[in-house]
């Protein structure tokens, strides 16, 4: 394993990896720390007290953060007739269906976020070796399979992030970059954290939110406190 590099080390040295702080004072070391040449994005990282492996504990949603992710969102949908026309209305970046189904099945993968009418799913859902293990697969629990395409474009948009509990029982979600203003980072963490605790499945048992942990994209996690946040 390589040497961190000098910003990363000096990151390290402005807090004890031990200590687990209020979400207020992680985001603000976070903003403290050495600044490098590329906006780095701040990601929320949660265990979860579940078993993956049940279907009554999976966890998996999509909200929209209250001061979006901080970069466009490229959005592709599949759709037919007067839903796809609200669709390009709506902002999406490129529109189709069996054209583009035939696009995406060649290989093209080039967006953040697809979305499809119902009435498409049959086509779409041969996308499924493609956009499966890409995340990018619509799905009804993610309203990313909608006859509200329109909203569901201006979601995307306006900064939606979905979350899935993955096998290890951790949901990674991005919250902004750190070029953001320290509450509006702090505001959309929150959100995050409310969200996913609303989604804790019934069959769900003890600790729900076993760790929380705030980092950038290069740089040393923060242990959160998870008091007040949730259980």
């Amino acid at each position: 394993m390589g040497k961190h590099g000098k910003n990363y080390r000096e990151a390290m040295a402005m807090f004890d990896r031990r200590t687990q702080y209020p979400l207020d004072e992680a985001v603000t070391l976070l903003k403290k720390m050495p600044a490098r040449k590329m906006d780095e994005s701040v990601e929320v990282v949660i265990r979860l007290g579940v078993d993956p492996r049940h279907a009554d504990q999976q966890v998996r949603g999509s909200m929209v953060l209250p001061n979006g992710l901080g970069k466009s969102q490229s959005v592709v949908v599949f759709a037919k007739g007067e839903q796809a026309d609200a669709a390009e209305a709506a902002g999406a970046d490129v529109v189709g269906a069996d054209d583009l189904v035939k696009r995406v099945s060649d290989g093209w993968t080039d967006f953040d976020v697809a979305i499809a009418t119902p009435d498409m799913m049959g086509t779409v859902g041969k996308l499924g070796r493609v956009l499966g293990p890409r995340g990018l697969m619509p799905n009804p629990k993610s309203g990313t399979v909608t006859p509200d395409v329109a909203r569901a474009v201006q979601e995307a948009k306006a900064g939606r992030v979905e979350f899935r509990v993955d096998k290890a029982g951790n949901v990674h979600v991005p919250v902004g970059k750190i070029s953001f203003e320290t509450d509006k980072l702090l505001e959309n963490a929150k959100a995050l954290v409310d969200t996913i605790v609303r989604a804790r499945p019934s069959a769900a048992k003890g600790t729900y939110m076993r760790s929380i942990t705030l980092s950038t994209t290069m740089g040393p996690g923060i242990r959160v406190d998870r008091s007040g946040l949730g259980n």
